[in-house]
């Protein structure tokens, strides 16, 4: 498939390119010094030009944990998640995209005890609240006959992420190898909202295992074509 991905030289981005590659995937990745993602016209001309098969936003700007509870340091990520991915699935749905793939994260949920893609999601910080605006317009894309497929993924870590090991505590972690390839097997899942995490954690990963066929890797240790 040719894929347009945003974000790729972000944790993410860097992690997808080899797997992609190596899965046989066309990679179109422009850099934000090439493609200004709050320029409609501008995200409209890119994704046209590309002709993709599908669309990968994994571009972001996320923070240390400290700066979790700082609201006005999110700012850039916040219309990372808003206005570009608006403009993203504009354009995509004036092109032939077939795919619409959103990563966003698994810390929607209220804390404690086990959890689904259907459990509520109650009030939530402003700098998550974001992620639920960003698969809002995931599903504009699926509600136009398409398919929007949305990844929440756990805390990531291994390289590029600031964390060596899974960071404990959080109840859904995932090594940034094992999210690439979460991306790549979103290409051939039915829409909707998959949780994306290690095995064992309270927020449950079964309908994302049970649809892609893999699990997550629960050791430090990783293989980059696990599942694949």
């Amino acid at each position: 498939m040719r894929l347009f991905v945003t974000g790729g030289t972000g944790v993410l981005g860097r992690a997808l390119r080899p797997v992609a590659r190596a899965a046989g995937h066309e990679l179109v990745m422009p850099t934000h010094h090439q493609l200004d993602l709050f320029d409609p016209f501008a995200v409209a001309d890119a994704v046209r030009a590309a002709d993709p098969d599908a669309v990968l936003h994994v571009a972001t700007r996320i923070l240390p944990l400290d700066q979790l509870t700082n609201p006005e340091a999110w700012h850039e990520n916040d219309r990372l998640r808003i206005e570009a991915t608006r403009l993203l699935v504009d354009a995509s749905l004036a092109t032939r995209v077939a795919v619409f793939v959103m990563p966003t994260v698994a810390f929607v949920y209220p804390p404690g005890g086990r959890t689904t893609e259907d459990t509520p999601i109650g009030d939530v910080a402003p700098t998550v609240r974001v992620a639920i605006v960003a698969e809002h317009e995931t599903g504009r894309f699926t509600h136009a006959g398409r398919r929007g497929v949305v990844l929440r993924l756990g805390l990531l870590d291994g390289p590029g992420t600031g964390h060596a090991a899974p960071v404990t505590g959080f109840g859904a972690t995932l090594h940034v190898g094992d999210a690439a390839c979460a991306l790549l097997s979103a290409l051939e899942l039915p829409p909707g909202i998959y949780n994306v995490c290690r095995d064992g954690e309270y927020v449950s990963n079964r309908r994302f295992t049970g649809a892609a066929g893999w699990h997550p890797i629960s050791s430090q240790t990783h293989s980059a074509f696990v599942g694949l």
